[in-house]
């Protein structure tokens, strides 16, 4: 209950609810199947707050674990006390509680462990007494040639040790360090040593506020610090903190009073600055990558979700000089039909021969779509396509597509097995062009980090960033649904309750049966069970199977009700399989007629919605992907300059659009919208199709300065 509370109060959602959810992932049930199955439990909250939700129970109950192993740790070492546990029950985060365990926590030998094996602690404590003493004549007893205790200074140094480590264990002293770190603290970066890159030129003399530094500009930072081109510091009121802290420590002007003075500056200097500044640039990083890592998975999704060229025969062109162009042709269903290698592009530069080896195969097999990748000579390779296809009768276009991760795909195991009998570069034709036919089930097959869009993603914890860009891809494939007779082992994988090995079991036992004609029949595969076809079926279609419900996303689970709703509204299997089912102008009341049911109201429009639309695909409102006739080059571009484009990546600090000249153009924030915003993506989506015009280009440097302020 405490921890259900704790979740009430951070993400405003009822008790009752967290209390299902709570239920739901502790029985192993996946975050898609949840958000898009149990809805009336859920109440309705998407597959984004539920990941969030997991993640902080997580971290809760990790904390709440921690707070049990400290306060027991204490408890033996017979120092527990009614405040401890209570400093404990209050602590929120894991740096509170580590700090009520730092005075207890056992520790290498330090200055004052060793001072304390020489017996000065007794000393240390007189110090801190701070009565009218003579501490230098008190210090004369701890005086000891065994010890190597030779004078009065190494007796009252000693003893300024131990209490120096315990001005630097003190909870409040550090908690109250620690937030004027972060309230007024200051980050700066210099120069460590001048590079010939001008990456970093703008930090070589840099200052700003904690509070307010961006994530960009930290991973930035921290990326010119690890190169050793900056270094970096935290800065705040030093005398500032040293007066608190003897506010707190020294209670009178004693004979005690100066030498607690040398050792709270001590302390501060050696202990405790080094130790919170750790923990703040750990944390700001800590910041910085939690919204990198948001960014890139948003950019992500939007990558994935991109509209499909369905049913289209595609051209795909792998650019090369001397190796030549690899060419695939492929099949509306991604089958591919015939490959070559051409040489249009120097240093052979055989465009006649390249040409009659290319037409023909374009009227033979009808093809639609020219794909052109935009690595190693893509601006002679789109030249020839463009000069190629006015040669053809049939209105052919070409796409220039970003072939980003395509060389990571060709050379791994899964592109060996794939295509065993293809080298390297004619697999990457294959991706090129699949991926504008089915960017999703393209895309799966690649290290989402390969896929170009994101910033810094190399700098970032890799588990963390694999386990977020996992979710991502999880969720855009589960919200899209599979075609359960043609996806690959890859896509597989990443359904609801599917392992990459029950993967690979489906994809064997559809290829010795050839299809697999209904929902049902999963559960002859081998470690499909119960349990994992309750959270994967209704993920799956099945395209002319038996039962036409297995080609929508009604779960199996509501077949029975879902047969009892078409009858009392007048409808049969069979409409929903001609795709004759429909309710316009029909008044329904859902809460009514679930009641009926037996059904919640959520479940039931969920229903309704998917027999309307019987195989439905969600990316087909996405934008068109455009396609292009004639060459555009940056010599082209001329300053006012209005133009078409597809945002390719958004970041921090901008969008980056591809305008169909080989370099992609920046939309700097401060150029997106009159209105003030946050961050590009409150207004900007990868794929988003924008108006932009062109503010700069500065062909040495490959800069494009664009604004969409038209």
């Amino acid at each position: 209950m405490k921890i259900i509370k704790m979740l009430r109060d951070e993400f405003d959602i009822k008790e009752e609810y967290l209390k299902n959810i709570i239920e739901l992932i502790d029985g192993g049930n996946t975050i898609p199947f949840i958000a898009r199955y149990r809805k009336e439990l859920t109440g309705s909250l998407d597959d984004q707050i539920l990941r969030e939700l997991n993640d902080r129970l997580r971290y809760i109950r990790s904390l709440e674990e921690r707070k049990e192993t400290v306060e027991a740790t204490i408890e033996e070492l017979g120092e527990l006390s009614d405040k401890i546990k209570e400093e404990l029950r209050k602590a929120k985060t894991l740096t509170e509680v580590e700090d009520i365990y730092r005075p207890y926590k056992p520790k290498k030998r330090t200055r004052a462990s060793i001072a304390k094996e020489k017996g000065l602690e007794k000393l240390s404590e007189k110090i801190v007494e701070q009565k009218e003493e003579d501490i230098e004549g008190i210090a004369t007893e701890f005086i000891s040639e065994e010890k190597g205790l030779l004078t009065i200074e190494d007796c009252i140094k000693g003893s300024l040790d131990i209490i120096a480590e315990k001005i630097s264990d003190d909870v409040e002293i550090r908690k109250m360090i620690r937030k004027e770190f972060e309230e007024n603290g200051i980050i700066e970066s210099g120069v460590n040593k001048k590079n010939d890159s001008t990456v970093y030129e703008m930090y070589y003399d840099y200052s700003e506020p904690i509070k307010s530094i961006a994530d960009h500009r930290i991973l930035a930072i921290n990326r010119g610090e690890k190169e050793k081109v900056l270094k970096v510091l935290l800065n705040i009121d030093v005398e500032k903190v040293l007066k608190r802290i003897e506010y707190k420590i020294i209670i009178k002007n004693s004979k005690s009073k100066k030498y607690l003075e040398e050792c709270i500056k001590d302390s501060y200097h050696r202990l405790i600055a080094p130790s919170i500044e750790r923990e703040i640039r750990s944390e700001l990083f800590e910041k910085a990558e939690k919204g990198a890592i948001k960014v890139f998975g948003e950019n992500l999704t939007q990558l994935l979700l991109q509209r499909p060229l369905k049913d289209k025969i595609i051209l795909s062109l792998d650019p090369a000089y001397r190796t030549g162009c690899k060419i695939a042709v492929i099949s509306g269903e991604g089958k591919v039909l015939e490959t070559c290698v051409v040489y249009p592009t120097p240093p052979r530069n055989e465009v006649e021969k390249a040409e009659k080896k290319l037409i023909p195969m374009i009227e033979k097999y009808g093809v639609d779509v020219v794909a052109i990748g935009n690595g190693t000579a893509s601006r002679e390779s789109e030249k020839f396509t463009a000069e190629m296809l006015k040669k053809i009768k049939k209105d052919i276009k070409y796409v220039v597509v970003n072939e980003a991760g395509a060389s990571v795909y060709s050379a791994s195991k899964l592109g060996a097995e794939e295509f065993p009998d293809f080298d390297v570069a004619l697999r990457s034709a294959v991706s090129i062009g699949r991926r504008i036919q089915d960017p999703l089930a393209e895309l799966v097959k690649i290290d989402p980090k390969s896929i170009g869009v994101g910033q810094y993603q190399h700098d970032m914890n890799q588990k963390k960033l694999n386990t977020a860009l996992g979710e991502v891809v999880e969720s855009a494939v589960n919200k899209v649904g599979v075609n359960l007779n043609t996806a690959s082992p890859a896509l597989l994988s990443y359904v609801s309750g599917i392992s990459k090995t029950v993967a690979r079991n489906i994809f064997e036992y559809r290829e010795k049966n050839e299809k697999i004609i209904n929902r049902k029949e999963l559960l002859k595969v081998s470690k499909v069970g119960a349990k994992s076809f309750t959270q994967c079926a209704g993920f799956l279609r099945i395209q002319d199977g038996d039962n036409p419900l297995d080609n929508t996303g009604v779960h199996p689970e509501s077949y029975k009700v879902t047969k009892k709703l078409l009858e009392k509204l007048g409808f049969t299997l069979e409409d929903i399989r001609n795709k004759k089912f429909s309710l316009k102008g029909k008044s329904i009341d859902y809460i009514k007629l679930g009641e009926q049911l037996e059904i919640g109201k959520e479940t039931l429009m969920d229903i309704v919605k998917e027999l309307e639309k019987p195989g439905l695909d969600p990316r087909d409102s996405a934008e068109e992907v455009i396609l292009s006739k004639d060459v555009l080059t940056m010599e082209d571009l001329k300053e006012g300059m209005l133009l078409k484009g597809t945002v390719r990546n958004v970041i921090d600090f901008g969008a980056f659009v591809d305008i169909g000249v080989h370099q992609d153009g920046l939309v700097h924030i401060s150029e997106i919208c009159d209105k003030f915003i946050k961050h590009p993506l409150d207004v900007l989506k990868v794929g988003d199709i924008v108006k932009v015009k062109v503010l700069s280009v500065d062909i040495n440097k490959n800069r494009i300065q664009l604004t969409m302020k038209l």
